[in-house]
């Protein structure tokens, strides 16, 4: 679950990281206001889950509250990377004289979080050279001290004892603290400022882990889920929207993979990732079939390995559909293999598809019906 900016930094703000004097607002008018507060220039920042807002436009720099009221205005009216633009953060426009990169994730392969930090952060981060990045685990059973968040620094060309060096041991101790008590996958700062003798977070972001939602009643956690993510999870099916034209239903998250690896290595283009499990019955798979016509695909792959999944309920479920919708709206293929396959492809074959073997065959069959 993740978190709009402004909310990253009121977190931040709980635990004694410095952020800069603002507040969120959902109309130009109270823009306008918080620009008045401030007392001076101000940035208007787009709040979106989506990274690039600068270079999409979605963040303004009024000098005046009348500024800010028509800046305001302008990103509300946006829509980045897919995204309407429902509120924006007012907040102090900082001097800044040094960008760095700060954050703390977590390291599934080492089991352990690990620290990620740079001397040169601000955009495209990503794109910095390996060896000015520092990469430093943190031992679960030693926790954050001193002398690490110290190394830390160090590394990071920051001399200890200065007002920067001390404020930033702070930060790196607190950041985990964040993360630690609030069961983060990610917290990061990009960038982390100097201005003055002054460190403060210029941005924040936040992601809590799913699993731990239920006990962070405190936070205000935002449902980045699209309608038919969302709809995916209530089915209890594990789905993510891609960008292509080609739905996608398999049985299993390596096979799931397998597919859309496959339908790219031909020169097709997945519509999503879906993975029915084992399993999953009649009717859920018919719910499923339906999430992805409602994907608006050129066409469907089905790749179904059956296990514990039946290929007669399968088959089944395409045939309830067949029957409701008057046939299908976009062609299908399917791979269908597995237990009870003669009894599925029987079905399938009353309603006019024939089953694959391979998934092979069947991947270049479905990439030619949609070309």
């Amino acid at each position: 679950m993740k978190m709009f900016e402004y909310m990253g930094k009121e977190l931040f703000a709980k635990f004694g990281i410095p952020t800069p004097k603002g507040r969120m607002v959902t109309n130009p008018e109270d823009a306008a206001k918080v620009a008045a507060e401030i007392g001076g220039p101000c940035v208007v920042k787009s709040q979106v889950l989506s990274g690039k807002r600068g270079k999409a436009g979605g963040i303004k720099f009024p000098n005046t509250p009348e500024e800010a009221k028509a800046a305001a205005k302008e990103v509300l009216a946006m829509t980045i990377q897919g995204l309407p633009v429902e509120c924006v953060l007012v907040e102090e426009k900082l001097k800044i004289d040094k960008e760095l990169y700060m954050s703390i994730t977590v390291d599934g392969s080492a089991k352990q979080a690990v620290m990620i930090a740079s001397a040169y952060g601000g955009m495209e981060i990503e794109a910095q050279p390996e060896e000015y990045i520092i990469k430093k685990h943190i031992d679960p059973e030693l926790g954050m001290h001193p002398f690490f968040a110290r190394d830390v620094i160090r590394q990071m060309g920051v001399a200890i004892n200065s007002p920067h060096g001390k404020e930033m041991v702070k930060i790196v101790q607190n950041l985990y603290k964040i993360c630690k008590e609030k069961d983060a996958e990610l917290v990061e700062i990009n960038p982390l400022v100097f201005s003055d003798d002054k460190v403060i977070a210029a941005d924040a972001k936040v992601t809590i882990d799913d699993d731990a939602a239920f006990r962070m009643k405190d936070l205000p956690l935002v449902d980045d889920k699209s309608p038919a993510e969302r709809a995916a999870a209530d089915l209890g099916l594990s789905f993510v929207e891609l960008d292509g034209d080609i739905a996608v239903m398999a049985n299993g998250a390596g096979i799931t993979m397998g597919t859309l690896d496959t339908l790219q290595a031909f020169g097709g283009t997945p519509r999503n990732f879906l993975d029915c499990g084992g399993g999953t019955g009649r009717e859920a798979t018919a719910k499923a079939l339906k999430i992805l016509l409602g994907l608006k695909p050129k066409s469907m792959f089905i790749n179904i390995f059956g296990g514990i999944t039946r290929c007669d309920d399968v088959a089944n479920a395409f045939k309830d559909i067949n029957t409701e919708l008057g046939g299908f709206p976009v062609p299908v293929v399917i791979r269908l293999v597995g237990t009870n396959q003669e009894a599925g492809r029987e079905i399938l074959k009353s309603i006019g598809i024939e089953a694959f073997d391979f998934m092979q065959d069947a991947a270049r069959r479905v990439i030619e019906l949609t070309k």
